[in-house]
């Protein structure tokens, strides 16, 4: 794969057989940023369990305590009172059976997450060979089903995320941009490692966490010592 003469100068400053630990690596990343705009920081664990099997599963949500940098655009599919309070929350998208009808017909993905209340399910439901491959069906453990359908609102706007495992059992997950700082985004990075951490399953066996890569968007990736985490 090419790669760029900054990319070159980035990958140099870093020793690829280390292991960092998290301040040093948070520098390390900002230092070997390459682009011109604010790249996003993102966070790339490699866990010792198998997404195949249901008791393995790793999947939950978390507010970073600085955020992501990003403003998540949220889609809401409530009715009545629950509609309401959706938008005096700050949804960007308000509705039901309509919304279906638009993203079925039109390929409608103008929204980064989908938030739902339990009775809105069955009619969210449709979606989930739509939603599901792009990671946009809501889901109880997310927190993106829920009868508090503000709160949900509220806390993704402030920098919720959600982390899952992938095919490959590694979880994909942004904790904040370049311009945070090296301070703000080792404590992103904390939080987000310690409910990994937590959600461990009781059937994992070994060494949980196998491999631990920080990278921004343009830039190479600084390993980190896993063993400091579990």
């Amino acid at each position: 794969m090419f790669r760029g003469k900054k990319y070159q100068e980035s990958v140099k400053k870093i020793d690829k057989a280390a292991l960092y630990d998290t301040a040093e690596a948070m520098a390390l990343v900002i230092q070997t940023a390459p682009a011109k705009f604010d790249e996003t920081v993102e966070l790339h664990v490699k866990l010792g369990v198998d997404s195949r099997h249901a008791d393995q599963q790793v999947r939950g949500a978390i507010v970073l305590p600085h955020g992501t940098g990003k403003t998540q655009r949220v889609l809401v599919f409530a009715k009545g009172d629950k509609a309401e309070e959706a938008k005096a929350a700050g949804a960007d998208f308000v509705g039901e059976a309509e919304l279906v009808q638009k993203i079925q017909g039109e390929n409608w993905f103008d929204y980064d997450v989908v938030v739902a209340s339990p009775d809105m399910m069955g009619v969210v439901g449709r979606l989930g060979k739509i939603l599901g491959p792009k990671g946009l069906m809501p889901s109880p453990k997310a927190g993106t089903v829920t009868a508090d359908v503000a709160k949900a609102v509220t806390e993704i706007k402030a920098g919720k995320v959600e982390y899952r495992l992938d095919k490959t059992n590694i979880i994909h997950c942004p904790i904040g941009k370049v311009s945070f700082g090296a301070e703000k985004l080792a404590e992103n990075f904390n939080a987000l490692m310690g409910a990994i951490v937590k959600a461990k399953p009781a059937a994992a066996k070994g060494q949980y966490v196998r491999s631990c890569v920080c990278a921004s968007t343009m830039g190479p990736g600084v390993k980190l010592n896993p063993n400091k985490m579990v």
